[in-house]
């Protein structure tokens, strides 16, 4: 199987990435070590090569219209740069992918433009849904990262390294705000989409920008102290922040409501959206089953699919789990039924044919307070 290459890839294998396989993509696992990217990222800034990802526009009269009837979320609430998370379902309310929606500004009159940034995995599945779903709306739907890269910038210091490198202050781009800046790198001048959002729980930037000048950006960046970081620090650090892996955490068998993700559902709204009545059956019926948090007693480190005991009954396993270098202590989040969800609650977690206690814990593990 010939794997896809990002057009950083050579970059990164420069700055000494190890690379894997991830969802048909040769991409860094780590450049030094796990732990040490998770922690340069909680305390001053590390960068990410997501260029995996999908990046797609719609395009046409009122898309964030059309787009409404496929997601739950009020999207009447974001207007001209600003964003919002969401998931797309299917008929059963189960999730078909997450992703973000950004509202961009008006290029001309009556035509309006949305990007989405979904799942590398879901790129083919997604886009064969959408157009399905949006046909004769008289939308176009187009790649929107050709001949580009896709950074994330994640730390505390993020705007700080980042400012440095434009020569201008990005205060005024809000979470969950985007813009285009110009950038100026070795006298050559371009522009670049940048969005204050994430996937680690830390203040950050997403940035889209022409591959060139995204190479320039990246060795800019580690020159400036940033930390070049992989697939493993990304994967701690997002569920430290109890942030969901599509097809581990989340599927479509899975429903937002069950999956703590009911804040982007919106049922007061008038309109309806695939998946709206399957999901107000279940909010008047209560769920079975909830995704939960929870954290390993002693030392011992939790890995998808280990299964969970209570009352010596099996009753769910582990959808993801790692070793949390902020806490120095195994954490997971798992699907448990919902009378055993209350934080506090003893359950024992099978490692190896040994039972490890753990205790169900509030979401998320960690957060920063910005």
């Amino acid at each position: 199987m010939t794997l896809n290459k990002t057009p950083l890839h050579k970059t990164c294998t420069k700055h000494g990435g190890r690379m894997v396989e991830f969802a048909g993509w040769e991409l860094p696992i780590q450049f030094s070590s796990v732990i040490d990217e998770h922690n340069s990222v909680r305390r001053n800034a590390g960068i990410f090569d997501i260029s995996h990802m999908g990046v797609f526009l719609i395009q046409g009269v009122n898309p964030k219209d059309a787009l409404q009837n496929l997601v739950p979320s009020d999207l009447d609430r974001i207007g001209h740069g600003e964003a919002c998370y969401t998931v797309l379902l299917n008929k059963s309310g189960g999730i078909i992918d997450d992703l973000i929606i950004y509202d961009l500004e008006n290029q001309q009159e009556n035509m309006n433009k949305i990007m989405i940034i979904i799942n590398a995995s879901c790129i083919e599945s997604d886009i064969t849904w959408l157009k399905k779903n949006l046909n004769g709306k008289g939308l176009e739907i187009s790649n929107a990262k050709s001949n580009k890269v896709l950074i994330a910038l994640q730390g505390p210091e993020s705007e700080n390294h980042l400012n440095q490198i434009l020569g201008q202050k990005l205060v005024n781009i809000p979470k969950f705000g985007h813009k285009e800046v110009p950038i100026r790198i070795n006298d050559e001048c371009d522009s670049m989409f940048i969005a204050r959002t994430g996937y680690t729980g830390e203040d950050g930037f997403e940035i889209l920008v022409r591959k060139e000048t995204g190479k320039e950006l990246w060795c800019k960046l580690i020159e400036n102290g940033v930390t070049p970081c992989g697939l493993g620090a990304r994967d701690t650090l997002r569920l430290e922040a109890a942030m969901p892996l599509y097809g581990n955490d989340i599927n479509e068998n899975t429903t937002p409501l069950e999956a703590g993700l009911g804040w982007l559902v919106h049922l007061e709204t008038p309109g309806e959206f695939i998946g709206k009545n399957a999901l107000i059956d279940q909010n008047q019926k209560g769920i079975q089953k909830k995704l939960v948090a929870l954290k390993l007693d002693k030392k011992a480190i939790p890995r998808k699919g280990y299964p969970i005991i209570f009352n010596n009954k099996s009753i769910g396993e582990i959808t993801s789990g790692t070793w949390s270098p902020t806490l120095n202590q195994g954490i997971a989040l798992a699907y448990l039924p919902v009378e055993i969800t209350k934080p506090g609650t003893k359950i024992s977690v099978k490692i190896r044919d040994k039972m490890h206690s753990a205790t169900v814990t509030k979401k998320p593990f960690y957060r920063r307070v910005f």
